[in-house]
């Protein structure tokens, strides 16, 4: 398994990303069987990250976002985009050992 998985809201549905290892590139990567997925380089971004325990679930992932949201707000930090759920453990973990974090990506302050 590759860590972290990744769920972003998309319109119809979640977009769903594997995280391959490092050095793993384009060119070295498997290719993959089932024309649903498709290999993409995502370009290197700041994002600010909360991580917390416990079950998958949209109340567990709303309150963390919430956090988040708060803390940058308090920051007078501005984001862009819409959060990233990741996750980084087999479902059968207990849910009081599992890692997952949310992430959202800094605006540019440049």
């Amino acid at each position: 398994m590759t860590a972290p998985v990744t769920q972003t809201a998309t319109p119809g549905g979640f977009l769903v990303q594997f995280v391959l290892p490092r050095g793993v590139t384009l060119a070295t990567a498997p290719e993959p069987l089932d024309t649903r997925v498709r290999l993409r380089e995502v370009p290197p971004a700041v994002v600010a990250v909360i991580r917390y325990s416990g079950f998958w679930s949209t109340s567990n992932d709303d309150e963390h976002l919430s956090k988040l949201q708060s803390t940058l707000k308090a920051a007078d930090i501005a984001w862009t985009g819409e959060p990233v759920v990741s996750r980084y453990n087999a479902p059968f973990i207990p849910w009081f050992m599992r890692r997952n974090e949310i992430w959202l990506r800094v605006a540019d302050s440049r």
